[in-house]
């Protein structure tokens, strides 16, 4: 069974456009990308989210088009563009992209979604935590809002999918470390969303599952450019855990180069037959990243 996670450009800036391009037929490349990796279960970063779901349901019937039938989708309303009424980012404005849960123009831009051969659920979403209330976060006095600001800048799912045996699915999407100033808000606030799957499987948050597979954006390169190393770090080195991509990059950004931001680190419970990341298609730096597993 192979796992993929692809932070694909499917983000527009309002609500609606992302179904009229699918529509126009705008978006061939994606499709048949997707089509041509043909993994079984697919996370999509960096998607916009609709409340009835209806532009992943169009990109579900292009990709069956194809050839690349997925039965199952899931998809549920992100952090990102979600109002607080605040002025998070101290612009003296309200209702700005910076004042929201996590960056966002509107409500729903920038989300996740999956596409799925298998039956997948929401088992728990976290998205609701606050940042103050994550055990050992990296918060500091002067970030604004502690009992309204929550740590998802998007989301984080645990999915239960219906493989044999079962898998937890933690999938989340982090916050770029950088557009901050000298406290290091994003850079912190990005380590954090990422070590609450590790809190997960210490127990912190309740029972941990028992067969974990971390996937999605961490938006933190083990090494180079911004972030907190050391966080991403913990996570590959997790005797819990396996890395089945060491050292392998999966973004080329004009400004930094080559990294490695996107992953999907297996429980070391589960056995890996194959890795790879896809090339990256045009107008698209992120490369799909797959992982298959020896599971029917």
């Amino acid at each position: 069974m192979t796992l993929a996670t692809w932070n694909v450009d499917l983000t527009r800036k309002g609500p609606g456009l992302l179904l009229r391009d699918l529509l126009k037929g705008k978006l061939g490349p994606v499709v048949g990308e997707i089509a041509q990796a043909d993994p079984d279960v697919l996370l999509l970063t960096d998607i916009d989210h609709d409340h009835d779901g209806v532009a992943l349901a169009q990109l579900a019937r292009m990709l069956a088009e194809a050839g690349a039938v997925y039965p199952y989708r899931l998809t549920a309303r992100p952090n990102s563009g979600m109002p607080t009424g605040l002025d998070l980012d101290g612009d003296g404005r309200l209702g700005g992209a910076g004042d929201a849960q996590g960056y966002g123009e509107f409500s729903g831009q920038g989300g996740m979604a999956v596409l799925s051969r298998l039956p997948v659920t929401l088992e728990r979403d976290f998205s609701a935590l606050l940042w103050a209330d994550l055990p050992g976060n990296l918060r500091i006095a002067e970030d604004p809002a502690p009992d309204l600001q929550r740590l998802s800048s998007s989301a984080h799912w645990q999915l239960r999918l219906d493989s044999e045996p079962p898998l937890s699915l933690l999938a989340w999407h982090a916050t770029p470390p950088v557009f901050d100033g000298p406290d290091d808000r994003n850079g912190r606030r990005g380590a954090d969303e990422l070590a609450l799957w590790l809190r997960l499987l210490d127990g912190a948050l309740g029972a941990p599952p028992q067969i974990p597979v971390l996937i999605g954006d961490a938006n933190i390169d083990p090494a180079r450019g911004e972030g907190r190393h050391d966080a991403i770090r913990a996570a590959l080195d997790d005797p819990r855990l396996q890395d089945p991509l060491p050292g392998t990059d999966t973004v080329i950004w004009e400004q930094t180069g080559p990294m490695r931001v996107s992953y999907i680190l297996p429980s070391a419970t589960l056995t890996v037959l194959d890795a790879q990341t896809r090339p990256p298609i045009v107008d698209d730096p992120h490369r799909m990243v797959l992982v298959t597993l020896d599971l029917p």
